[in-house]
């Protein structure tokens, strides 16, 4: 017997993150390139394309979101969820094409041919503006998640969840806030010392941050991909279900897949179900 059933993250306040970060991460990279054309800092110009990069990526979670919500055809009876999963692992190949591999570019370079830094408060005053914006985004990302989070920790939470959007942003905007601290560091550095290669460091702190935070968001969304079994909580719930329905004495065995976070009530069910059981 197969069966669909629906997921428990309807209203999962993923377009409230998303939203957050978006708007957020769209005025921070504004600010940084302005920054980066005072100063010449090649940190500031890493952070820039990484705030560029996430503004982007935030707008393909947005369209994962909406292909989601497709009704099944022929082709796909089963709907389009996994799309969420789709965009969301494209998320960090352009994590770490146009934001590690840049910033390891640039602080190459800029360790290769030094140049000191003009106007170092503008650096310092965007750096402390953008981080008090990543801040809020990483905020409404965290309330958010709490709800499906429960009693996992947050790292639990990022390697378990069936809603892809939340653990990209809650990544996204954690690599940020560290990414600013290594500008922030870079950049003092080379005013305090004299040596502009701090600045170049930083930079390439920074292309190791963002590739690692690529590897790890990959990692997930491979796995979901690929498909998931439901947690154990809700696999409890589906024999419970299966068990006092009209010919069915017991569950012999039970097998799950995800096909993608549910977003609408009305719309596809989020998980597929295959039972083997006895009858009465």
């Amino acid at each position: 017997m197969v069966l669909r059933v629906s997921s428990p993250h309807d209203g999962d306040g993923s377009a409230r993150a998303i939203a957050a970060a978006f708007l957020a991460n769209l005025g921070i990279a504004v600010a940084k390139f302005v920054a980066f054309g005072v100063t010449g800092a090649a940190s500031m110009l890493a952070e820039g394309v990484h705030s560029i990069a996430d503004t982007g990526n935030q707008g393909l979670l947005f369209l994962g979101g909406r292909r989601a919500q497709k009704p099944p055809t022929g082709q796909h009876p089963f709907g389009f969820g996994r799309e969420r999963y789709f965009w969301s692992f494209v998320v960090a190949v352009v994590l770490f094409t146009a934001g590690s591999l840049f910033a390891l570019l640039e602080g190459v370079e800029k360790l290769r041919h030094p140049h000191g830094l003009e106007a170092w408060p503008w650096a310092v005053g965007t750096l402390v503006v953008a981080f008090v914006l990543e801040a809020f985004s990483l905020r409404t990302a965290v309330r958010e998640s709490r709800a499906l989070k429960g009693d996992l920790p947050w790292s639990g939470f990022i390697r378990h969840a069936k809603v892809p959007e939340l653990p990209v942003v809650l990544l996204e905007d954690t690599g940020a806030l560290l990414g600013l601290a290594f500008a922030l560091l870079g950049v003092g550095l080379a005013q305090i010392t004299g040596n502009p290669r701090f600045d170049a460091l930083g930079s390439i702190a920074i292309g190791v941050l963002l590739g690692f935070i690529a590897f790890v968001l990959a990692v997930e969304m491979k796995s979901l991909l690929i498909g998931e079994a439901a947690a154990p909580d809700m696999q409890a719930r589906i024999c419970s279900a299966l068990e006092g329905s009209d010919g069915v004495r017991r569950v012999i065995h039970l097998r799950t897949e995800h096909l993608g976070p549910k977003a609408d009530r009305r719309r596809e069910p989020g998980v597929l179900v295959s039972a083997a059981q006895s009858a009465r």
